[in-house]
């Protein structure tokens, strides 16, 4: 399996682009959102691909990613019931980026999910039905590594109160405000989490999701 290609960018044709790797050119499909981080077509630069190997029994096909974050989503997405390479590669061409649209998902924005061309209200309801939950643990993993930039609600994370409390639970009520809950929602629900010592941050954002108010 393919999974990384580094070359030059040689044809542009809408979302389908041939990358030259050592004169090998490797045609690629990739959503807008990784267009439009692309060189233009002829730079000497290479370019850097994530690559995601379809092999069906007639054809093999390339999707490709800019960013480890989208390439996540993505793996994410086709884990979900008639949603195949094809179709997610075309929701996340919908005008909303990894971050604004896992957090729809993990919020459970259907009516907003709905509106992203490509998902329609049953796609929507599926994506938040199977996906709300790693979704959610998806943002904070980027927050916590500072690979997606911090959102407003991160910013008033000292709005919660952090006494006496330790430090992983921070990055608990970030994860909660970043994904709408209030300050004093996530207050309460932190709080109450207890902090063995083998405690991990997924597990913890995990345990706090399921006290946060439907």
């Amino acid at each position: 399996m393919i999974g990384r290609l580094r070359g030059t960018l040689v044809e542009r044709d809408g979302n389908r682009i041939v990358v030259d790797c050592g004169g090998v050119g490797y045609e690629v499909t990739v959503s807008t959102y990784t267009l439009m981080g692309l060189r233009p077509v002829g730079d000497p630069e290479p370019e850097t691909l994530r690559i995601y190997t379809q092999v069906a029994e007639t054809k093999i096909a390339l999707y490709g990613f800019l960013s480890a974050e989208e390439r996540q989503l993505f793996d994410l997405l086709i884990t979900v019931k008639r949603v195949g390479p094809t179709s997610a590669m075309s929701i996340l061409s919908g005008g909303a980026g990894p971050a604004e649209l896992a957090g729809l998902i993990a919020g459970e924005n259907v009516a907003a999910l709905a509106k992203v061309r490509g998902v329609g209200k049953k796609t929507a309801e599926m994506l938040v039905v199977e996906l709300y939950e790693k979704c959610a643990l998806l943002l904070a993993t980027w927050g916590a590594s500072g690979s997606i930039p911090a959102s407003p609600a991160d910013q008033v994370v000292t709005r919660v109160s952090r006494t006496v409390r330790a430090p992983i639970l921070d990055d608990v009520a970030s994860a909660l405000l970043s994904l709408g809950w209030k300050p004093p929602e996530v207050d309460k629900a932190v709080g109450e989490l207890e902090v063995p010592a083998d405690a991990d941050l997924e597990s913890l954002i995990r345990l706090a999701l399921r006290a946060m108010p439907r």
